[in-house]
This record gives structure tokens, C-alpha cells and sequence, in this order.
């Protein structure tokens, strides 16, 4: 029963609301209040606060619920070595990754899984570098997509050199370069494609010692690329994310070496599931020529 309520304070804690959890495990709304209580009864303390914004953990909630997905890690563990001893490959593995990746890699891995592991479950969780490794900290995701990684917790493998392009618009005195060096980048408004964790873009910058003139910071790439269209500066993006530009839009060349790395962050300790995970990436990464690989 145990392993029941640690489940469900996972839920809670993933949703913020009873009612959402209640609806996706399948149980009335007074048992996951119940299994809360319960536990809560169990430990001496409170740990989760209710109130009519929604359930938040408390201080004490927040230090259990780490231990608490370590459980269930270990119990998912255990399930995934036993179908593994009889010759079944089954589970779940649950992957942190951001816009790019799944969009331009993710869907084809997934089938691949699809196909030579049916008994795998793969839950994709998006978000940015910071939120990705706080989830792979906290027990949240098993692997997650990253630029680089921060704790001796995970094991970090390089994947990936993704080239970063200035790109312009008609109106930029770029525009008709061939090639641009990021020193011409300071004479014109910049936009910044701005997120939690290391910028790969301003990484750039202090290593080249590069002062923009930043005039937006946006999260959405899709965003920035539409201020450049309407001429209100030039920005630099990596090439995952630049599809088709608009007709008034085009990508330059950088001199200066400019890359970002993506690389796959894994707990030290994988799963049979996500063993198989990363095999069929790596795989796929080998014959598949989408960026420059390290």
C-alpha cells in the first residue's frame, strides 16, 4: 500500500490538484486526500499545503518526495530486471527534452522503439536545460537532453555539434554576406533567445568577447524569428531550430567557430528500459547524418 500513496503524492506533486491526479490514476478525489493524510500521518508532518490556488509541498514534502521517487526508481527497477531475466523488455523510461530534439529527433527514435521494444513505454517531459537536470536531479525523468550538466549524479555523453547561424533580414547591412564575424553582430539590434540555464549564444559572446546590443529577449524561437522578419534586429540560432525562413530572412555563416553541444545526461544507475533507450539513439545518431556528431 505503501508504494500506492507514494505514487500518488508523486501525481499530486507533478499536478499540483487532487483533481487532476485523481482523474489520471483513476481514483476518487477522497482517496488521493486520504493517501495523503495517511502518509502524512505516518511521518509526523505535514506535506502538501491546500488551499483554493491548488496543492503545493511543503518544505518537508519537498525532501520526502525526493526520497519517495528514489522508491518508485528502484521498484521500477526491480520490475524492468525481472522481465529482463525471463526475456521480456518492458517498462517505462521517461526523457527530458526541449523543442528542437523533439521535433527533429524524437519522433523517429519513438518509432524505432515502437518497433523493436513494444513492451517499452516512452513519456516525453519539455521543458528547458535548467528544468530538464532540476527534473533528472529530483527522480522526475531517467535521461534528459542537455547542453552540459552541473552534479556528479548523472553521467553526461556528449552527442551532437549543433552550428549556430547569424540570421538577418533584407533590411540588415549583413544581408548579402556570405559570411558574417561576430564583431559586425554589435552594430545592430540583437534578439535574444533567452531560457533557464547556460545560454549556448551568450556562451558565444563572453568567449569572443562580443557586447550586443540585446534589444528583445524572447523564450520562442518561432517568436524571434518573426521579429527579424519584421526588421527589428538579427539574432543567431542554432540549425535544429531554423526550418524554413521567410522569404525576406536568411542564415549566415559564423567565422568564428560557433557551435552548441548537445549531449544526453543519464542517472549513473540506468534502467534495462532506458539502457535500451539510449542504445537505439546512439544507433540512430550512427547512421543518420542530421548535425555534425561528436
Amino acid at each position: 500500500m505503501s508504494l500506492v500513496k507514494y505514487e500518488i503524492l508523486d501525481k499530486v506533486a507533478r499536478l499540483n490538484s487532487f483533481t487532476k491526479a485523481a482523474e489520471i490514476l483513476g481514483l476518487t478525489q477522497s482517496a488521493i486526500s486520504h493517501a495523503i493524510s495517511s502518509l502524512e500521518k505516518d511521518y509526523g508532518f505535514a506535506l502538501v499545503h491546500r488551499n483554493k490556488h491548488g496543492v503545493t509541498l511543503t518544505d518537508e514534502g519537498v525532501i520526502m518526495l525526493t526520497a519517495i521517487r528514489n522508491v518508485l526508481h528502484a521498484e521500477e527497477m526491480l520490475k524492468q530486471e525481472a522481465a529482463k531475466i525471463i526475456g521480456v523488455t518492458k517498462g517505462k523510461v521517461r526523457i527530458g527534452t526541449f523543442s528542437s530534439i523533439s521535433t527533429k529527433m524524437m519522433p523517429k527514435i519513438i518509432q524505432l522503439m515502437d518497433r523493436q521494444y513494444p513492451g517499452i513505454e516512452i513519456e516525453l517531459r519539455e521543458g528547458d536545460y535548467f528544468e530538464i537536470e532540476q527534473w533528472l536531479k529530483e527522480g522526475e525523468i531517467d535521461c534528459g537532453f542537455l547542453n552540459k550538466t552541473h552534479t556528479k549524479q548523472t553521467q553526461f555523453t556528449p552527442l551532437l555539434q549543433d552550428e549556430l547561424f547569424c540570421i538577418v533580414s533584407s533590411k540588415s547591412t549583413l544581408f548579402n554576406k556570405e559570411s558574417v564575424d561576430l564583431n559586425e553582430i554589435e552594430t545592430e539590434p540583437f534578439i535574444l533567445t533567452t531560457y533557464n540555464g547556460p545560454n549556448d549564444v551568450l556562451a558565444i559572446f563572453e568567449r569572443y568577447r562580443i557586447n550586443p546590443t540585446i534589444r528583445f529577449k524572447l523564450f520562442d524561437e518561432k517568436g524571434v524569428i518573426s521579429m527579424v522578419e519584421h526588421n527589428l534586429g538579427i539574432t543567431i540560432l542554432p540549425q535544429l531550430v531554423i526550418d524554413q525562413l521567410p522569404k525576406n530572412v536568411r542564415k549566415l555563416k559564423i567565422k568564428q567557430e560557433s557551435f552548441r553541444t548537445i549531449g544526453l545526461a543519464t542517472k549513473l544507475q540506468m534502467s534495462p528500459a532506458a539502457e535500451k533507450f539510449v542504445e537505439v539513439l546512439m544507433h540512430w545518431l550512427s547512421t543518420n547524418e542530421i548535425v555534425h556528431k561528436v
